[in-house]
């Protein structure tokens, strides 16, 4: 007898419908399984088998086919155990149940419990857009997809339960998600602005950074609190959306990074990677290309610490995704995009031992070591970072005061004031924040009076800025605007935006 059930395998961060079809034949006893599998799910025929003997059912001992259609789409990972399953038990008409429109997604345990399975939220999307209504899930992944609202969410603890409630014996209860998206909990952050001492000419950097999704370069001498200053960014970064909490959530839960407790990801992501990571560690990739750093970073913080010790080559691969908003791996199978929209926060040392122009230390580095040490950065990546910042050494005095900065909080509520402004010009558009413009959009809402002309001309002159710097720093100068409440930009924001571009090339 043949059956159909339906599953589903993903393509990147996005789904792709799979029919699980099972036949069962005459002839001496066989297990097949067809359909490009790979090691995983050509072994899920040693779960599935132990896991319907242990649930008290009979596995059929004859010539046994699974095609996993369409063919040529390749199929990975263990989520096909219990369709798979579901099938062989309706073709042994075991089961005799109408599946047509359910979904199937889970990996079998010998036992016949079902486990938690990764990208359960793409799956259940796409099961939406299909039209399908009921999803069969694992148990301890149904909050996650429920997050899919208008669905009939089935959680499934093991394969005996669910046979019981295809036949109609008992009646596992759908899921009902009582996760509150208008009450999402506030994140708890490590550090606040209001313990870090002084250095307040770089907290009103990183507020501008923060208001505008720019990136930020910070280079000082070792212990003046670069890596502490990038550690509070996410503090006063605005609150994330619903919408963008969900495109985080996805990309977690293909990763599989996506904790067991927490259905949802609601703080923005905060990614710190060390800088012996590979390429496809930082950008993604693999045989079969996988979301790296810059896209688990995606709506977040991407914190590169020691920026010139990464290697050049992955550095380079920044420029494109810090663009773009998006990376793209090509590969021989096939072609993936990743939403990477991060905003980019790197530290470094001025030269190999640290202290090259610090007031009161002196350098041991040669100048031909320190222009080596510098030029690990390339021009074209530097170009692409809006703010570069001194962070000079923090005085005794000021370490030893016993008052407290202006906490995060305060800070937040100017970055978020400065959030909704843009949301307000970029209505209708594609466009969330300033970081965002294109041209077209630089020229519409970041104009300028004859006065910032003059200035902006003399320091394109001063400076030799390229055409990107151009148009970053009128960018900048947006920002700054909105920061202050101000419709036009006044030469005062200009000015503010021009210090804050790298006066020696590195």
């Amino acid at each position: 007898m043949l059956a159909k059930v339906t599953s589903c395998a993903l393509i990147g961060l996005e789904g792709a419908i799979v029919q699980v079809e099972v036949d069962i034949a005459r002839g001496l006893p066989s297990f097949i399984i067809v359909g490009l599998p790979d090691t995983a799910v050509q072994e899920s025929k040693e779960r599935v088998r132990a896991a319907i003997k242990n649930s008290g059912c009979i596995f059929p001992m004859k010539r046994l086919t699974v095609n996993l259609a369409p063919a040529d789409l390749r199929k990975e990972g263990p989520a096909y155990d219990l369709p798979i399953a579901v099938g062989i038990l309706m073709a042994a008409e075991q089961v005799m149940a109408d599946t047509s429109s359910a979904l199937f997604v889970g990996e079998l345990s010998l036992d016949g419990s079902v486990r938690h399975t990764d990208g359960i939220l793409p799956m259940v999307g796409l099961a939406k857009e299909q039209g399908i209504k009921t999803v069969y899930v694992p148990a301890v992944d149904a909050p996650e997809a429920s997050l899919i609202q208008g669905l009939e969410i089935i959680p499934v603890k093991d394969l005996a339960t669910l046979a019981a409630h295809l036949q109609g014996h008992i009646r596992i209860e759908p899921y009902h998600s009582d996760f509150d998206f208008s009450a999402m909990e506030e994140a708890i952050y490590a550090t606040d602005m209001a313990h870090i001492k002084g250095q307040e000419h770089v907290k009103r950097a990183l507020e501008v950074a923060a208001s505008g999704n720019h990136c930020v370069l910070m280079c000082g001498p070792p212990g003046a609190g670069k890596t502490l200053l990038a550690r509070s960014l996410p503090s006063i970064l605005p609150r994330i959306t619903i919408e963008e909490a969900l495109e985080v959530t996805k990309i977690y839960s293909v990763s599989g990074l996506l904790p067991s407790d927490v259905p949802l990801i609601t703080h923005r992501p905060f990614r710190a990677p060390h800088h012996t990571i590979s390429h496809a560690g930082l950008v993604g990739g693999g045989r079969w290309p996988h979301p790296g750093e810059i896209s688990l970073a995606h709506r977040g913080v991407l914190f590169l610490d020691e920026l010139p010790e990464f290697g050049h080559s992955t550095l380079e691969t920044l420029r494109q995704p810090i663009e773009d908003h998006i990376v793209t791996i090509s590969r021989a199978q096939g072609t993936l995009t990743f939403p990477a929209n991060f905003m980019l926060v790197a530290a470094m040392n001025p030269c190999p031992c640290g202290y090259f122009g610090d007031p009161t230390r002196d350098c041991t580095c040669s100048l031909s070591m320190i222009s080596h040490y510098q030029k690990r950065i390339s021009g074209p990546l530097l170009d692409r970072i809006d703010i570069h910042i001194e962070v000079p050494r923090v005085d005794y005095d000021k370490l030893t005061d016993d008052r407290l900065g202006e906490p995060s909080a305060a800070i937040r509520e100017r970055v978020e004031a400065a959030r909704e402004r843009q949301r307000q010009r970029f209505a209708g558009t594609r466009l969330t924040c300033n970081a965002d413009m294109g041209p077209a959009e630089v020229r519409e809402y970041c104009r300028i009076d004859d006065a910032g002309r003059s200035l902006l001309r003399a320091a394109m002159t001063q400076l030799s800025m390229s055409a990107r710097a151009f148009h970053r720093i009128l960018k900048l100068a947006r920002t700054i605007a909105d920061l202050a409440g101000s419709e036009v930009i006044e030469t005062h924001h200009l000015a503010e935006a021009i210090q804050y571009r790298p006066r020696r090339q590195m």
